[in-house]
């Protein structure tokens, strides 16, 4: 039986939401997936839609939702459809919506540096995590380092060291979360920091974790969560 999944993507372009979201939808056709795509967040109000939904795929950098969209997104994650994103697209969504962040789990906050050379690790106790599976436990980037602030409910797979670096303010090494789960309700939720270009998501690790993470966080998906 195929699953349906709804890709919402908008906001600042700088992420470039459409190629990047192209990227992957032709790999989520390949997995069983019919594929929506929508280009504004009215979805998200639609209870009927979102109730057919199994998988959000949301790239919206920036913006602001309304009360009934937020509200519809939460409700639908509460009762089991997915949600699943990268980057900008999901970790500097709405700003000022805290109800949004408490769903996912994380908020960007910075990149201090900009475009940097920095490596990702897997958490070796989360190594078998099927979101992980066939992924080499390292992984060497020259992109944005994203600085996000979590809670306790996010369940790590991946994280990254921010360096003591001259002109920063802060004076011992820094670890944040690059990818984590996280359940909610009966959804599931996945989270990448790692997607500031298609160049970057092209890249086979980043291109693989993320793909695993959105079968993870369908509903009726392969893996637990946690």
């Amino acid at each position: 039986m195929r699953r349906s999944a709804l890709v919402v993507r908008g906001g600042w372009e700088g992420h470039d939401p459409v190629p990047t979201t192209d990227l992957f939808i032709p790999r989520l056709e390949e997995l069983g997936f019919d594929v929506t795509v929508e280009d504004a967040l009215e979805v998200y109000a639609d209870e009927d839609t979102m109730d057919r939904t199994d998988l959000v795929v949301q790239a919206w950098t920036n913006g602001e939702i309304l009360a009934d969209e937020l509200a519809g997104l939460r409700r639908a994650v509460e009762a089991g459809t997915g949600l699943a994103g990268w980057h900008g697209g999901l970790l500097d969504s709405f700003r000022g919506a805290t109800d949004f962040h408490h769903l996912v789990g994380g908020q960007f906050v910075a990149h201090p540096g900009d475009l940097i050379d920095h490596e990702i690790r897997v958490v070796p106790d989360r190594a078998e995590h099927p979101v992980l599976e066939g992924l080499e436990p390292t992984l060497a980037l020259r992109s944005e380092q994203y600085w996000v602030q979590t809670d306790a409910a996010d369940d790590v797979l991946v994280e990254t060291t921010h360096a003591v670096r001259e002109g920063q303010p802060w004076s011992e090494p820094v670890t944040v979360p690059v990818v984590w789960t996280r359940q909610w309700g009966a959804g599931r939720v996945f989270a990448c920091t790692v997607g500031h270009s298609v160049e970057t998501l092209a890249d086979p690790w980043v291109f693989r974790v993320i793909e695993q993470g959105m079968v993870w966080a369908a509903r009726d998906g392969e893996g637990g969560a946690g």
